[in-house]
């Protein structure tokens, strides 16, 4: 059984993030805001609103941006590389348009390959694609599985839990601690770092700031550990690979950035789309009826979590004047790489604002799309799989006890942080 503890650290962070006191939205095809209340608690309808006046709409709002709608837009957008460049992909803040002089992150301290244009991109994304091939991710199915019984085994017997904070959020730290070889149990200190930079940190840049620096300084120690003294895990395998290191930057360095990668790109998306998937089977009892009666179901319905729920809107800075569709985005202009937009397009998907746990063909871009097209989507998906048949083996019935008291994360990944869920307690392992 895997022993799941609490850390030391203390939660820094509400469960919900700020409420923003801006002006109310009135066109949103040229003053669109990603965080305001309504596009956080259900940005669709603005979308398709979006979709049908101006598929590419405009903001001056958090230092101005543009956010595409379409499918074919997204698709298309995502191969303008390096003009549209990837080097930030978390650009918007909800503060003022000027970023602190120490915002940008420490020395070497980036996310590659996501944050890399090519040819960084490509030779860094060679050293992580081996860890996420199907048969290397399918070896962290058994720890996946004895996390899932031990969490749902510490709150099973109330009937009652927030599936978001108990269940969700918990699951791919500590897969990607056991991943990394890092020890499992700092898997809240994980939590509480990404909230940092992911979700607090748009609302307060010194927060952000703060989590970007402890997550710099645990990586380097950990890494440097692993020069010091080899151990059986990824950090000391990725130190080992053979690596054509451009002038300048050391073997270090890269190993550092990949594990932020891994941290800051493998765990709040995923808890996100757990959460959600468990927020519509909650909410939904017919289709929660239907997956328990039918495990034949659990493709299907996880791809479908992921188009509806789609968590991740990445961004692309222009690096020159890009003429697209007769839009153009000046240099320096930020452009949001709408995947979840684009995975409600009825161009695409039939009645895309219907949940089919069976729809059969789905294209969805919910990982996006083009180089940067997230290279771990094999052991998201495990993770979710993993997450939701052991929640239905245990807890085949259970439903919202509080639907009001959702909340959700806002930003670029979405997801809810509270779920209150009530189940009938003592259901057998």
């Amino acid at each position: 059984m895997t022993d799941v503890q609490a850390s030391e650290s203390e939660e820094e962070f509400p469960l919900e993030a700020p409420v923003m006191n801006t002006p109310p939205v009135e066109d949103w095809t040229s003053d669109y805001d990603i965080f305001d209340s309504e596009y956080i608690t259900d940005p669709v309808p603005i979308w398709n609103d979006l979709r049908g006046q101006c598929p590419i709409a405009k903001t001056d709002r958090w230092g101005g941006s543009w956010l595409p709608t379409k499918h074919a837009d997204l698709q298309a957008l995502a191969k303008i590389v390096p003009e549209l460049s990837s080097t930030d992909p978390l650009v918007v803040s909800a503060q003022d348009n000027d970023r602190p002089d120490n915002e940008g992150p420490p020395e070497g301290l980036a996310a590659p390959p996501i944050t890399a244009d090519p040819p960084l991109h490509g030779w860094t994304r060679k050293i992580i694609l081996p860890t996420f091939a199907p048969k290397a991710v399918a070896a962290y199915q058994p720890y996946t599985e004895e996390l899932c019984h031990s969490l749902i085994d510490g709150f099973i017997e109330n009937g009652s839990c927030d599936a978001a904070r108990d269940y969700a959020q918990q699951i791919p730290p500590r897969v990607i601690a056991h991943l990394l070889g890092i020890d499992p149990n700092k898997a809240d200190d994980f939590t509480t770092w990404v909230r940092g930079v992911l979700e607090f940190g748009l609302y307060d840049q010194n927060i952000r700031i703060k989590y970007r620096d402890i997550i710099a300084d645990f990586l380097y120690a950990e890494v440097r550990a692993r020069v010091e003294e080899p151990r059986d895990d990824k950090l000391t395998e990725y130190l080992n690979m053979d690596m054509d290191l451009p002038e300048g930057i050391d073997r270090v360095t890269v190993v550092v950035g990949i594990a932020n990668l891994l941290l800051i790109a493998g765990i709040d998306t995923t808890w996100s789309s757990i959460g959600s998937a468990l927020y519509h089977f909650g909410s939904h009892p017919d289709d929660r009826q239907r997956l328990a009666a039918d495990h034949s179901l659990f493709n299907t319905a996880i791809e479908e979590m992921l188009r509806y729920f789609s968590p991740v809107t990445m961004a692309r800075v222009a690096l020159e004047d890009v003429e697209y569709n007769g839009v153009t985005f000046k240099e320096g202009d930020k452009v949001l790489m709408n995947f979840p937009g684009a995975n409600h397009d009825p161009e695409v998907f039939e009645n895309p604002e219907e949940i089919q746990i069976d729809r059969q063909r789905n294209r969805h871009i919910a990982f996006g799309s083009g180089i940067h097209r997230c290279a771990g989507s094999n052991l998201a998906r495990l993770e979710m799989d993993v997450a939701l048949r052991v929640w239905f083996d245990r807890i085949p019935e259970f439903e919202l006890s509080d639907p009001d008291g959702v909340t959700w994360a806002g930003g670029q990944v979405r997801g809810p942080r509270i779920l209150p869920m009530k189940f009938p307690s003592g259901q057998p392992r």
